[in-house]
């Protein structure tokens, strides 16, 4: 039986934290429940995951739609496109079953990847891969290509004509995004028990928009549509992100400003860390322009934003009068300040 494997390469990046994440995780799973339903694809669709923040991992190796389980998806920091890239290709070459005079070999992959953020990795990085995909990959794999945020389209359009814009308009815009997308992977499965091309996207919905890739610009190498802190709580030692969107406003003199506000803090586990770009915590963000302080999402404490001064990192403190810093172990007694000062930030 000839396969028509379904590549899933999501962005687990920072700015994925908290609704966007669990919506994949469900879209996911509603996927394959109708997938299992649909008698063309279960005899011949077979399914992947690969996710990619700093760095890439395989999270549900290539296996049957009727064995496959939707994972867990992890969060790391970073958008390294050309790591995801890298290591979807690596996937590829490795499951492939070519055409031979003995045997017909698979259909052409399809891969769904679905960004939230500008990559960055360097831009040579990202250019050799892009390269190697056109070289090797463009004409064997059918790649569809989903912005679900700011991301660079210009990269993403030399990748793939088929790139598009997911429309986040109401609570229910996931489903109707992901009923696209198993739609879709219907539709090519049974075009290739009709052994027609095997790829075939279903009709556009509300929710996507196709992107005019004649009028996209570079974007720079941060994400500044988020800011994500890595914290760690004094009580148990676990880990976690405190996360903040940008909005503008007028302020009252009619300056237009910019401040990123507080979307929540959110349990992290130790697969962010490998997850994640070990430059990460090079960068900057002053405290003047973050509106709002967490909670600790790990014990409760009310500040879940201390800074120690000694290491440079966050965490949370309570109503002891000696807190102990979880990262580098230093004592020291809190309170309240005031004036800013600049704090590591990751990539997002």
């Amino acid at each position: 039986m000839r396969r028509l494997s379904i590549y899933f390469l999501i962005d687990v990046s920072e700015s994925m934290i908290g609704d966007p994440i669990e919506n994949v995780r469900n879209g996911m799973a509603s996927i394959i429940k109708e997938l299992r339903a649909d008698p063309y694809a279960l005899e011949t669709v077979w399914v992947s995951a690969i996710v990619f923040a700093g760095q890439p991992l395989t999270v549900a190796p290539l296996q049957e739609l009727i064995s496959f389980y939707p994972p867990t998806i992890p969060v790391g920091s970073g958008t390294s496109l050309s790591s995801g890239l890298g290591h979807l290709m690596f996937e590829l070459r490795k499951n492939f079953i070519k055409t031979t005079r003995e045997q017909k070999g698979d259909w052409k992959p399809i891969v769904f990847l679905f960004t939230d953020g500008v990559p960055t990795d360097s831009p040579a990085d990202v250019r050799a891969v892009t390269a190697e995909w056109k070289r090797n990959w463009q004409k064997t794999a059918n790649l569809v290509a989903v912005s679900m945020g700011a991301t660079d389209n210009r990269i993403l359009g030399e990748l793939t004509e088929n790139v598009l814009y997911f429309n986040n308009t109401g609570q229910d815009s996931y489903k109707r995004f992901f009923k696209w997308v198993t739609d879709s992977i219907k539709t090519s499965s049974l075009s290739v028990e009709n052994n027609s091309t095997g790829f075939e996207l279903a009709k556009l919905n509300d929710t996507l928009t196709k992107i005019d890739l004649s009028k996209q610009d570079s974007k720079p190498v941060v994400d500044d549509n988020f800011v994500t802190i890595i914290a760690k709580c004094q009580n148990t030692k676990q880990p976690y992100l405190i996360k903040y969107r940008k909005f503008v406003f007028e302020d009252e003199h009619g300056d237009i400003k910019m401040k990123y506000r507080l979307v929540g803090a959110f349990k992290v586990d130790q697969t962010y860390f490998d997850l994640s770009d070990e430059t990460a915590c090079e960068m900057k963000v002053n405290t003047e322009i973050l509106d709002g302080f967490p909670a600790c999402p790990c014990c409760g404490n009310q500040y879940g934003f201390a800074y120690d001064g000694t290491c440079g990192k966050v965490h949370c403190i309570g109503s002891e009068k000696i807190s102990v810093c979880p990262w580098c172990g230093n004592k020291a007694q809190y309170s309240a300040g005031g004036g800013d000062f600049d704090i590591s930030r990751t990539r997002g």
